[in-house]
């Protein structure tokens, strides 16, 4: 029981990560770059932001300060990709950082201290801070990728309309503990 939360946290983060994946798969290059207004992001540019927050909070996680010295935010905000390959590498260096320190964590450093730009958070309070983060992120991604694609779109969720087939497979089952990302 004492370790439900950091699974349950894994299984979290895993589950945004393949909602970022699954979206960005049905994009092209240009899909991926496209901005709606001036002054908007674009999905390529939000990679990139999550990708350095990413890389910034999760590097020596327990020992050092989640925003790093050579982190440089704003130019997070300026789309310099130059290919899918290349965009979709920074997504999965991001999110390969963010699993190597969470799979390490045990239950005792729950309650440990880390530091955001010198602001004290347990390792609960970090995690579940970066977790709202991503998945505000992660929203803004599925629905760009669901503007850029139209009827095209495949839905990630219970399509509109299949809610009642949707309950009635799910109460056809027994009840039983799992997380709601298992299919089974």
């Amino acid at each position: 029981m004492e370790h439900s939360y950091l699974q349950s946290i894994v299984k979290q983060f895993q589950y945004y990560n393949s909602l970022g994946d699954q979206t960005m798969a049905n994009l092209n290059f240009a899909d991926l770059q496209k901005e709606f207004a001036p002054d908007s992001n674009s999905i390529s540019i939000i990679v990139k932001h999550m990708s350095g927050n990413m890389s910034s909070r999760w590097t020596n996680f327990l020992t050092e300060d989640g925003e790093k010295p050579w982190r440089h935010r704003d130019t997070e905000f300026e789309d310099t990709f130059t290919s899918k390959d290349e965009l979709i590498s920074a997504w999965e260096k991001g999110w390969d950082c963010v699993f190597n320190a969470i799979e390490t964590l045990e239950y005792n450093d729950l309650e440990r201290i880390v530091y955001i730009r010198n602001q004290g958070h347990t390792v609960t309070e970090a995690i579940n801070r970066q977790l709202a983060h991503y998945a505000y992120h992660i929203g803004q991604i599925v629905f760009l990728g669901k503007l850029i694609k139209g009827t095209e779109w495949q839905s990630l969720s219970i399509p509109k309309g299949q809610s009642e087939n949707y309950n009635q497979d799910k109460f056809s089952k027994e009840k039983g503990r799992r997380h709601f990302t298992d299919q089974k």
